[in-house]
């Protein structure tokens, strides 16, 4: 699915979440297998937020002050 469908899911961004769970399971919860599947859940939450404000929620994302935090330390290279 691509970014507008995951975001017109109910709740929005599911699918995502549901793909890191599925790569960590098939990868022995080895978290560095699994980032290319994290880094497309928070571009989801992140179009999620910038659609509905700061203030939205969705049980899928982060909350938005948590996602921005999180995004910025991923591109420092922490993870």
């Amino acid at each position: 699915m691509g970014l507008e469908q995951d975001l017109k899911t109910d709740p929005p961004c599911h699918p995502r979440a549901c793909a890191i769970q599925d790569c960590l399971t098939r990868n022995g919860y080895n978290e560095d297998k699994c980032a290319k599947f994290v880094d497309l859940l928070y571009e989801c939450c992140e179009a999620f937020y910038q659609k509905n404000g700061d203030k939205a929620s969705t049980v899928s994302c982060p909350k938005a002050h948590l996602l921005k935090l999180k995004m910025e330390q991923r591109k420092k290279g922490i993870r």
